[in-house]
């Protein structure tokens, strides 16, 4: 006997994001961004549309909010919480280079910060996101060629 679906029942927010590196003369500095409707520090994000994968949603949503085109490298991880609207949400992140580009505040953002990796823990607003950071130490963070 089949149930019919619960309309209760809460969709689960599918999402992905970038966390965006680059090397600069003092060592690797990571991007994070400022959304004030929020008020947090936090890694470039957003939910997926249509038919994306979460790899063509992390690229895009990286883009449109801080302005750089970048390439794609391993997930990093995934975090799980409830967002705004109490619903369950899921965003994976994967490890991002950019490769062109320049940021614009836009509605969403209004700031990107560069900032160390070893200091990017204290301007991080969530410590899901915190977390996340250490799980690079898993990674090799050499340059990209």
């Amino acid at each position: 006997m089949q149930h019919a679906p619960d309309p209760k029942a809460q969709k689960v927010v599918r999402a992905a994001g970038g966390i965006v590196l680059r090397e600069a003369p003092e060592g690797l500095q990571v991007a994070l961004v400022h959304r004030p409707e929020q008020a947090d520090w936090s890694f470039p994000k957003g939910k997926l549309e249509g038919e994306e994968t979460d790899e063509q949603a992390a690229l895009r949503e990286v883009a449109e909010e801080t302005g750089y085109t970048c390439e794609l490298g391993v997930l990093v991880g995934t975090i799980g919480y409830r967002d705004g609207k109490n619903r369950p949400k899921v965003v994976r992140f994967f490890l991002m280079r950019p490769l062109s580009g320049e940021f614009t505040p836009n509605d969403e953002v209004d700031e990107l910060a560069w900032v160390p990796l070893g200091e990017a823990g204290r301007l991080l607003s969530y410590e899901r996101d915190r977390e996340l950071l250490e799980q690079l130490d898993a990674l090799s963070l050499s340059p990209a060629p």
